[in-house]
């Protein structure tokens, strides 16, 4: 797990390092442009050529028109141009350092300010002093050319992590930054100029705890940056990860600056930070090697009547083939023969109603349950959900079981244990927790905007368990506060899971590690995980069947036996 930070939580984080003397803050600045530049040159290395000049020397002026300039050749050295856009903050501040940079190894720099510069902060006004000893700035009104941008790469340091407003008199601007809202596909030398566009900490207009877009209009009309490479300092943001962050990010890395943690702050923080599922410890998936089926849990799904079969069996394949020892399908009479015909490994027990169903679960090695997939929403399916959250039995529930009670949330939260898991997707999670529904999905005008990490956290201290909200962003908390995301964005971007059932394997993944003994959390984030991965091992064409086949594959990759 690696942990994402708000805007609050960095800006903690450096003022702990500076009021401790470890660093100062110009020294936090000046390492922020090192990084940058250090990123631009390891994502794109052809920008990297020798282009005449030693470090220090001004660039050779072009003697061509401007429109000419871009990686033009003169006198037979490569000549490459940069235009930064600086804003108001120490995010400005980062941008003077790499228009210094960038300008000390021969690069032809043009630098654009939003604001006033006497009211840049310290640390930002001494690296704007430190550039006019080198070139001009530039007001912002004048940045935007309509014969194209001209240059190679365009950074935008505009507003960064510390933006918490709409862009309302940035409206106009932006209709003239084409590129930096459009990115176009990067072409170096192209004569008008396709660039590529670097944002510092995060596009600018995007808040960096939510990943929305803060609109810029009255009317919620949307207008936010776009880059092809991201860089964040120490840690990735919330924003990278959450909401429309990923689709404005490109790329993003990560630069360190030499902040550390105190152990205090941690101590302090700890619950409050939320972390990134990016691999799985190899313990947490192993079986015991002197264990037998019992020892690794028999998991029991629960099967809607005749011809709402397949949901459960999707469910049942999954906790099978993530390790559960055994798995049970209880279902009604009359679907028995629809089951019957498919299942070998998956046993099959006939449960029609809550009696039947409570004798089932006398026998305690039924540890853990799965209702939902297919369950149906006629009235007696309810008397199910409350008969096994009664048995106080490790217990995921998803889909129907939810819908059960869209108009009685208080009544599923009052039976819900500490023992549960419930995936709600946001159709379900907005029937549930209308409220937080409602703030999540309002217009981000002021930051930092209320994010899905929010409302996913406060919706599980209101259900008393894990709830895992479904997404590319799958968000998932626990009562007390613990938060993780697990991202399909990025290299991990699997749209294929946007497909039928695909949520029903996801809750047999859960409800098969809880029968292996799985906490609640350590199970949900343990599946959606791999639920991603095995996604990703079968790629294009994925059908949810696809998925629990995948689980051999995925683990052995993953050093997982």
């Amino acid at each position: 797990m690696t942990e994402l930070l708000t805007a609050a939580q960095m800006r903690a984080i450096e003022q702990a390092a500076i009021a401790a003397g470890e660093v100062t803050g110009l020294e936090l600045m000046e390492r922020a442009g090192q990084g940058v530049v250090a990123a631009i040159f390891e994502e794109w290395p052809e920008l990297d050529a020798d282009i005449g000049c030693q470090a220090g020397e001004a660039a050779p002026r072009p003697q061509a028109s401007p429109g000419d300039i871009s990686g033009q050749k003169m006198g037979g050295e490569a000549f490459r141009r940069a235009v930064v856009l600086c804003g108001p903050g120490n995010n400005g501040g980062d941008g003077f350092v790499v228009a210094r940079l960038l300008k000390e190894r021969g690069w032809d720099i043009e630098v654009f300010l939003y604001g006033a510069p006497d009211k840049l902060p310290p640390d930002a006004k001494v690296n704007y002093e430190r550039w006019l000893e080198l070139g001009r700035v530039k007001d912002i009104t004048h940045y935007g050319r309509k014969d194209g941008w001209l240059c190679d790469v365009l950074v935008d340091a505009l507003f960064g992590t510390g933006l918490t407003r709409s862009l309302t008199d940035l409206g106009d601007l932006f209709w003239n930054m084409e590129d930096m809202v459009d990115c176009f596909e990067i072409e170096f030398g192209h004569k008008r100029g396709r660039p590529a566009i670097v944002a510092v900490d995060i596009p600018s207009g995007i808040c960096s705890d939510s990943g929305k877009e803060f609109p810029h209009e009255a009317d919620y009309f949307r207008f936010s940056a776009t880059a092809h490479l991201t860089v964040s300092f120490h840690r990735h943001k919330q924003g990278h990860f959450l909401a429309e962050g990923p689709d404005h990010c490109g790329k993003t890395v990560v630069k360190e600056i030499g902040l550390k943690e105190g152990k205090n702050w941690c101590k302090e923080n700890r619950k409050s930070l939320c972390s990134l599922a990016t691999r799985l410890h190899p313990s947490w998936a192993r079986k015991d090697r002197d264990g037998h089926k019992y020892s690794h849990g028999h998991a029991l799904v629960l099967s809607g009547g005749h011809g709402r079969t397949g949901a459960a069996r999707l469910a049942a394949r999954g906790a099978l083939r993530i390790g559960a020892g055994l798995v049970t399908v209880g279902a009604p009479r009359a679907a028995m023969m629809e089951h019957a015909c498919q299942l070998t490994a998956i046993m099959l027990r006939q449960m029609d109603g809550a009696d039947e169903l409570r004798r089932l679960l006398q026998d305690s090695r039924f540890n853990a349950v799965c209702l939902g997939p297919g369950l149906g929403l006629a009235a007696d399916r309810e008397g199910l959900v409350l008969e096994v959250l009664q048995a106080n039995r490790a217990t995921v529930l998803d889909a129907d079981a939810l819908t059960q009670f869209e108009d009685r949330a208080e009544a599923l939260f009052e039976v819900l244990h500490e023992n549960c898991v419930i995936t709600p997707h946001g159709g379900e999670f907005s029937r549930l927790f209308p409220d937080l529904a409602e703030k999540l999905n309002a217009p981000a005008t002021t930051g930092p905007a209320y994010s899905k990490v929010d409302a996913t956290r406060e919706a599980a201290k209101r259900a008393g368990c894990v709830v895992l909200f479904k997404g590319p962003d799958t968000v998932i908390a626990a009562p007390n506060g613990l938060c993780s995301v697990n991202s399909a964005h990025y290299d991990r971007s699997a749209p294929w899971l946007a497909t039928a059932g695909s949520g029903d394997v996801l809750a047999g993944f859960i409800t098969g590690l809880m029968a292996r003994g799985f906490d609640p959390m350590q199970a949900a984030e343990t599946a959606a995980y791999l639920h991603v991965e095995c996604a990703l091992n079968f790629g294009p064409g994925l059908i949810a069947e696809d998925l629990p086949e995948q689980i051999p594959a995925v683990l052995r990759k993953l050093d997982i036996f």
